[in-house]
């Protein structure tokens, strides 16, 4: 390790770029919303209108139920991109105070950082195609293949992280000099 007071993050450096990506990605869907949430409600809407009669049977309560539940889906992308990208940046980032850059963290930083964007990503996704195909359940079951990967690598991110940090603080030998 070099005496530079920083800890060599280079070889984290996927992780942490797809954790900034994940943390931007959230905080500009916020300004989005903020900017023009009107809109982005009347897209939903629209995309529930388009298939009223055959999706939805005509239903107006089924149809703006779902409308309603993908803005909450879309509000969760927003929410997840920055909670989650923010926790993989942290955990990242003691990965490279720990000194130790192996295989184990860049491999748990890279999952974490490709985590947090993914599921987010997911959220997002869903919430724009339930309004389509008429239930929030059908959008969730049709993306699955983002939702699970997502969830997964995250999971795999901070179990690594953890492994890692046990293995450095506990199972290492104490060094009193």
């Amino acid at each position: 390790m070099s005496s530079h007071p920083v800890p060599n993050l280079r070889p984290l450096a996927p992780g942490i770029i797809l954790a900034l990506l994940s943390i931007a990605f959230g905080f500009l869907l916020g300004g989005s919303f903020g900017a023009v949430e009107d809109s982005i409600k009347g897209h939903l809407r629209s995309s529930a209108e388009a298939v009223f009669e055959t999706v939805y049977q005509g239903d107006a309560s089924k149809r703006d139920a779902v409308v309603s539940k993908s803005w909450t889906y879309m509000k969760r992308a927003h929410l997840h991109g920055g909670a989650i990208g923010a926790a993989a940046l942290a955990s990242i980032v003691l990965l490279g105070l720990l000194g130790i850059t192996g295989l184990l963290e860049r491999a748990s930083a890279l999952a974490f950082g490709a985590g947090s964007l993914l599921y987010s990503v997911f959220w997002l996704a869903a919430g724009l195609a339930a309004p389509t195909l008429g239930s929030t359940g059908e959008a969730k079951e049709a993306l699955n293949f983002l939702a699970i990967p997502g969830a997964g690598l995250c999971l795999l991110g901070i179990g690594g992280t953890l492994l890692s940090v046990l293995r450095q603080l506990i199972a290492s030998p104490v060094n009193l000099d």
